[in-house]
């Protein structure tokens, strides 16, 4: 078993293939956090915890006059509130009688075989492969009878752990719940950089490393999606960790709403991380008897550096988590209509697009914004989700047909979560809509958001979902969401619980995905919110892959695509070759590079394939067949950050190793062009030193050990922003 209980020492062990994670209950049932990192043999770990008094850290009423105990100091595995603590805490409670408080204590627990299961929410599963068991601890507060389940669920092989939360109202009187966190993680040290993900529409997850320092440091989002702003995703990690050498430490939230993470130095240095549901605009009434669920944090230990992290993540994400057959399953080339056509088109105007896109290559031709209602720009139009046959003449059913009679699939934008006023639908359901009684409403893109906490409007959005999707021949779906929360309020929820609509409308959604994406595995459901704002483990277990970013320019493309891929697959990513110059930001970038990044991720174009000259076509003709022959090493290969983008000014380089090291792809896009530069050499990574590699278009060979150790140089041809693959073949 990978979970133990030592009744000698009221220890629990928790144990992957390389870590370790050790509990102990103390003597007056507190349950204290010892230990997360390189795996131990000896589990025994009570001298680590050195009591003294400390002025001014308050003592439970239990052990008397022993002013040596105190929770304000002690590592907690989910902490109190109100008594004693003045940390950020696990929960926050008002219970009945108008009071802040709980204090819990181990009450009992049980070690299952195979993980646990969240209702209504993603998480994990588990394969045929896979070896997991589950830890479940009761903590009970006596005094209200309030309980908190907490879960574990270890997958040894693969070094991941799981937790979860759950509150259970055993008592009497109805509580309110305004904070719980689905982890808590105490450190005795606090020598750690945070490593988080920042960035705003257009330039997602950009990468910034700071020192943790006294106070509190906290990223979340309050908009109603995990956001482009930030990325519930964070890692600690000792000061001089690199991708290769030092311990970190990963959490990552499986969900796609307000999300809050924190992490504290106090003020005998020690550090407290909480991750979980955001607080702000959150109170769920809990009544006797109900019991709140919360989601799934992801947690991966390294002691190899930060490369070794990212490889645990994609490991478990690419196996453990999307419930599309199409997560195992190479992906069709795509040609997207938007920035071929945005709003202003007809049938024949499609048509010709998808014709010329088929000398490119291109295998899959999709049909972006505009196609239903009166929607000849983004003020009109959304939830009249019937085909606009000015522009289709012959509705969407029969473009698909004429589609798809070309040897191409068909593909279909659509915004299920949106309404805009200037529809039929917002003029016979004006209470569908998130909006305040007494209040003007705000808009994003001239639109509104359903109201998706209300069943009814659920229903409504599967039934004309399901309807499209068995009555046109549509392979994909591009599942959009283009404008954050706001006027959170529902017509149909009492006063005192209002506070839980955010979470509520989550959970409203992840209904209808598994009504729709769920029964429909033979449609390839992509994710996008504004492209990156959506872009979270909750929607990957729907989406095998997500839209990055609505900027498609190559040059941003690389910190963009750099940032993701510390903790999503690269196979996740989508990512197109547009036109130039760029729409969002205007450069020009070579042809050949804007393959050459898109290729890091699921390729396809964004452009409109009748302004391309032959030479052009005959270009991405050559980058789809490229792409098709190098999709196992992308799809399925581990990555390697060769370079860092906010630090190496010149040049940008990644890597795919195959997992038995037979073959490897070598990027290298040039960022800055000098006069008289001095030489620049890459190094790989990843290879077998054993081996000799043929790359391709070379006339030697060159040892895995050589290749690593002195690298090989950039070619003084290259250009600013041009780029040069390598592809590599182990003799045999």
């Amino acid at each position: 078993m990978s979970i133990r209980f030592s009744e000698e020492s009221q220890t629990f062990s928790l144990r992957t293939k390389s870590s370790s994670y050790i509990m102990r209950r103390n003597e007056y049932g507190y349950l204290l956090h010892m230990y997360y990192g390189e795996r131990l043999e000896d589990e025994n770990l009570d001298y680590l915890i050195q009591l003294q008094d400390r002025g001014f850290s308050p003592n439970p009423n239990e052990v008397g006059n022993d002013r040596t105990f105190s929770l304000d100091v002690l590592p907690q595995e989910f902490s109190s509130d109100g008594i004693c603590d003045y940390r950020i805490c696990s929960i926050e409670v008002k219970n009945g009688d108008g009071s802040f408080a709980f204090s819990g204590k181990v009450a009992d627990y049980r070690i299952n075989s195979g993980k646990y299961e969240l209702k209504g929410m993603p998480s994990l599963w588990t394969t045929e492969e896979d070896t997991v068991d589950t830890l479940e601890i009761r903590l009970e507060d006596t005094a209200t009878n309030l309980n908190v389940i907490l879960y574990y669920s270890v997958f040894e092989e693969k070094d991941i752990i799981t937790r979860t939360v759950r509150v259970v109202n055993r008592g009497s009187d109805t509580v309110y719940l305004n904070r719980v966190m689905s982890v808590t993680m105490d450190f005795m040290d606090s020598d750690y950089d945070l490593i988080h993900f920042d960035g705003r529409h257009t330039m997602e997850r950009e990468l910034h490393r700071v020192p943790l320092s006294y106070g509190v440091q906290s990223i979340g989002s309050c908009r109603g999606a995990s956001s482009h702003q930030h990325n519930p995703f964070m890692i600690l990690c000792s000061k001089d960790t690199t991708e290769d050498f030092g311990h970190c430490y990963g959490f990552s939230l499986v969900y796609s709403g307000n999300f809050l993470c924190e992490v504290e130095k106090d003020q005998y240095d020690q550090t407290r991380l909480t991750m979980g549901l955001h607080t702000k605009y959150f109170s769920w009434q809990l009544k006797a008897g109900e019991s709140f669920q919360a989601p799934e944090v992801v947690m991966a230990y390294s002691g190899r550096g930060l490369t070794h992290l990212s490889h645990l993540y994609h490991h478990i994400y690419r196996n453990n988590l999307c419930r599309s057959p199409y997560a195992k399953l190479p992906r069709q080339i795509v040609i997207n209509s938007w920035e071929a056509a945005y709003f202003t088109f007809d049938e024949e105007k499609l048509l010709n697009i998808a014709r010329a896109a088929l000398d490119m290559g291109a295998e899959l031709f999709v049909l972006d914004d505009g196609w239903f209602g009166k929607r000849d720009d983004d003020s009109s139009g959304l939830g009249d989700w019937e085909v606009n046959t000015d522009k289709l003449s012959h509705g969407l059913d029969g473009l698909a047909d004429r589609i798809c009679g070309m040897g191409l699939q068909f593909g279909l934008w659509v915004e299920p979560e949106m309404i805009s006023e200037n529809s039929n639908l917002y003029r016979e359901h004006p209470d569908w809509c998130l909006q305040m009684p007494h209040r003007p409403v705000s808009r994003g893109r001239y639109q509104l958001v359903l109201d998706l906490s209300r069943k009814d409007v659920c229903d409504y959005i599967i039934g004309f979902m399901n309807h499209i999707l068995d009555t046109v021949k549509v392979s994909y779906i591009k599942w959009d969401m283009n404008r954050n929360i706001t006027d959170a309020w529902s017509s149909i929820e009492e006063a005192d619980k209002q506070g839980e609509i955010y979470h509520r409308y989550m959970l409203g959604l992840y209904y209808v995905l598994d009504h729709i994406v769920l029964t429909h595995p033979d449609v390839l459901f992509v994710g996008c919110s504004g492209g990156g704002g959506r872009y979270d483990p909750g929607m990957l277990y729907y989406h095998p892959q997500i839209w990055c970013s609505d900027n498609t320019d190559a040059a941003a493309r690389l910190k963009i695509q750099y940032g993701t891929s510390f903790a999503y697959p690269i196979q996740t990513m989508e990512s197109h070759v547009s036109v130039c110059p760029n729409h969002q930001t205007g450069r020009t970038v070579p042809l050949h590079t804007r393959g050459v990044v898109a290729m890091d991720g699921i390729f396809g174009y964004e452009l409109d394939a009748t302004k391309l000259t032959a030479d052009e076509k005959a270009e991405c003709r050559e980058q789809t067949i490229r792409y098709k022959k190098y999709y196992p090493l992308i799809a399925q290969g581990d990555y390697y950050r060769l370079t860092n983008p906010y630090e190496d000014l010149y040049l940008t380089a990644w890597e795919h190793v195959s997992p038995d090291r037979k073959y490897a792809l070598l990027c290298v896009v040039l960022t800055d062009k000098e006069a008289n530069a001095p030489q620049k050499y890459v190094k790989l990574k990843g290879l077998d030193p054993n081996k000799f590699y043929k790359i391709e278009g070379m006339d030697r060979s060159f040892s895995g050990q050589l290749l690593m150790s002195a690298g090989l140089p950039v070619p003084f041809s290259l250009g600013q922003y041009e780029a040069v693959q390598y592809y590599l073949e182990t003799e045999e």
